[in-house]
């Protein structure tokens, strides 16, 4: 995906925080002020989440050895924490709200909801084809909730409208302040997993060092360490045990683990450390115990 695409999605977003920021004024609605303060989150996401993706493009260099790639999970962090923030802050509001209720303008919340829900839907359908990368599924996520919060707010006011239940514009602010806190709590998990330098799901330890044993001449596998660099860049380093033989053949044994590696579990960096079979315990491996052939 482009960097203009969120460029654009931007734009859109600030004409949509004004237009819910009027809406919510002359509507006296505290859904339409806390979903446009909602989308006035998105301005700094969409931000942090294009720079992010044109330094991600950026070629590895003698300071950043693996690349940028991780770039883009930073900021996925960096949105996590601020929406975590948020949704706290929605929640405080709607709570006050639903001590103190105020008659809305029914007519304002359904118009103006009606338009943020074709910008939402818009960037979340410009937005679904990067689904798989971290930082665009934080503003994905995001911007898919915008649109159902959009959706349950015009539901809202046409009850509002019938029944006069004050309490349910509130309660839709509330609604919303939880749905974005669940969100995020999950990209925080999963950003702060690749930050830690934890294990893809793509490729267990166990299965990874069986895989590596099914390649003829390697007899033992350990010191296996697997870790993400962002996205779908995945790394690995490990030692192996192989018979005595002649670099030919050891330069054979290294790319048939490699092809394995790439093949089975998209590890498309490896560094594997050969060894003889048949050195002493003191050798000095420790993570994880090491895996021979049956």
């Amino acid at each position: 995906m482009r960097p203009s695409v969120l460029a654009w999605a931007m734009v859109a977003t600030l004409a949509l925080v004004v237009a819910e920021i009027f809406g919510g004024i002359l509507g006296r609605s505290v859904a339409l002020l806390n979903d446009a303060v909602h989308n006035l989150s998105d301005v700094p996401t969409l931000g942090i989440s294009w720079l992010a993706m044109r330094w991600a493009q950026r070629p590895a260099d003698s300071e950043k050895t693996f690349g940028y790639h991780r770039s883009g999970t930073l900021a996925a962090f960096t949105n996590a924490i601020l929406l975590v923030l948020l949704s706290l802050w929605l929640g405080y509001q709607a709570i006050e709200r639903l001590r103190s209720p105020v008659q809305v303008v029914e007519s304002w919340m359904i118009w103006t909801s009606i338009a943020a829900l074709l910008v939402n839907g818009g960037i979340t359908l410009a937005l679904v084809r990067g689904h798989s990368d971290l930082n665009l599924r934080s503003i994905l996520v995001h911007n898919f909730g915008d649109a159902l919060s959009n959706v349950a707010i015009i539901v809202g006011a046409v009850i509002i409208q019938y029944t006069h239940a004050t309490w349910i514009d509130p309660m839709l602010g509330l609604a919303i302040g939880v749905l974005v806190l669940y969100s995020s709590i999950g990209i925080l998990r999963d950003s702060s997993h690749i930050l830690l330098e934890g294990r893809p799901k793509c490729a267990g330890v166990e299965e990874v060092a069986r895989a590596i044993l099914t390649i003829e001449n390697v007899y033992e596998v350990h010191d296996i360490h697997i870790w993400s660099l962002g996205g779908s860049h995945n790394a690995l380093s490990c030692h192996a045990r192989i018979p005595d033989m002649h670099m030919d053949q050891c330069e054979k044994i290294l790319a048939a683990i490699r092809k394995k590696l790439a093949e089975d579990f998209q590890i498309e960096h490896s560094t594997v450390q050969l060894e003889r079979a048949g050195l002493p315990a003191s050798s000095g491996y420790v993570m994880p115990e090491p895996m021979r052939k049956n």
